[in-house]
């Protein structure tokens, strides 16, 4: 069986990097799969349609699994959200449910709040290929956070599209802490004037977990905003990539582009890649990234633990005040209490 290679980054960089793109072995992807119908749907004003058309994408995680989805998805579905609205679709895996290839397209012409959740409750390998994409209507306000907590044998590969029209608002979290492999693309094009992307993410490995990430955003409008903000740990032998792209396209004079990306070392055996890029063909525009990974501090680790708290339990306290601020953002009480056991049964 061939590798798949796939989530490539938009420029090519020096080979030496090895993070062009990642080479998966053994991946099966299935096709012809029955419906899935292990979802659950909660909203006050806003239908489930069914989406016919082929989602078509700028980057993705490469032509296969986009053609997957196409062709071959077992859940295709349409929001056109017309009236302020509440959204939860959740996504529940188990044994008659293993594999989902789902295509979902979100037309924003009111705000909204969406919650997007995959979860296991089966030990057996679950498979999940998505593309979600979303528009946003001039001066509408988007918040929506995906979560993955699929089970450790798992394969899953997410593609993220936006575009934002005059003055939209899009806040992204994206929860990442499931999966033995967990691939992510996440591309938005901010056309409109004004039009501002925030991107929080939490990732979390342990084990042999591999995460590979990478974020795009192209700015075209004037006085645009992107602002990246990513935070993890690696336990035992994970691993992670992070790319992120911040290209500011001409025409999107004063815009403002952040990426920051922090990855908390937690073994000697785990191992974190990064590769930040700022590219530009606009003048009148700024542009910052920062990336940094290591051990958490030790005089931090003493402090909790002359408290009378164990070695481990002060790891857990560490790692989740570190990522408190993002996952905070969801507004779910139950779904954040959900996040936090979680993490803690992954770090045990």
């Amino acid at each position: 069986m061939e590798k798949l290679v796939v989530n490539e980054t938009p420029v090519r960089t020096s080979r030496n990097f090895l993070i062009n793109n990642i080479k998966l072995e053994g991946v099966e992807i299935p096709n012809k799969l029955r419906t899935f119908d292990s979802i659950q749907y909660f909203s006050e004003n806003t239908k489930l349609e069914k989406l016919d058309k082929k989602v078509c994408l700028v980057y993705g995680n490469g032509k296969i699994l986009e053609d997957n989805c196409n062709e071959n998805s077992n859940s295709s579905i349409k929001l056109n959200i017309n009236k302020k609205d509440d959204i939860k679709l959740k996504y529940n895996f188990d044994d008659n449910n293993l594999e989902l290839i789902n295509r979902l397209e979100i037309n924003a012409n009111s705000d909204a709040n969406i919650v997007i959740e995959y979860k296991s409750f089966t030990d057996q390998k679950c498979f999940h290929n998505g593309i979600i994409k979303i528009n946003v209507a001039p001066n509408v306000k988007v918040k929506i956070a995906v979560v993955n907590l699929l089970n450790n044998v798992s394969l899953n590969f997410d593609s993220f599209e936006n575009e934002l029209s005059e003055n939209a608002d899009l806040e992204y979290t994206i929860i990442d802490i499931g999966a033995k492999e967990s691939i992510s693309n996440y591309y938005s094009n901010i056309l409109g004037k004004e039009a501002e992307n925030n991107l929080e993410t939490v990732y979390l490995a342990t084990d042999n977990q591999i995460k590979d990430i990478n974020y795009i955003a192209e700015l075209r409008g004037e006085k645009t905003k992107i602002n990246i903000d990513v935070q993890g740990a690696l336990k035992n032998h994970s691993k992670k990539n992070f790319k992120g792209t911040i290209d500011f396209k001409k025409g999107c004079k004063k815009a403002v582009g952040d990426e920051n990306e922090y990855c908390m070392l937690l073994s000697d055996d785990s191992r974190s890649i990064a590769l930040p890029m700022l590219l530009c063909t606009e003048d009148d525009v700024e542009g910052n990234h920062s990336t940094a990974s290591g051990k958490i501090a030790k005089d931090s680790l003493f402090y909790i633990m002359s408290r009378g708290i164990e070695y481990k339990e002060a790891i857990k306290l560490i790692v989740k005040a570190r990522f408190n601020k993002i996952i905070d953002k969801i507004g779910y009480d139950d779904l954040k209490e959900e996040i936090f056991k979680e993490i803690d049964r992954r770090l045990d």
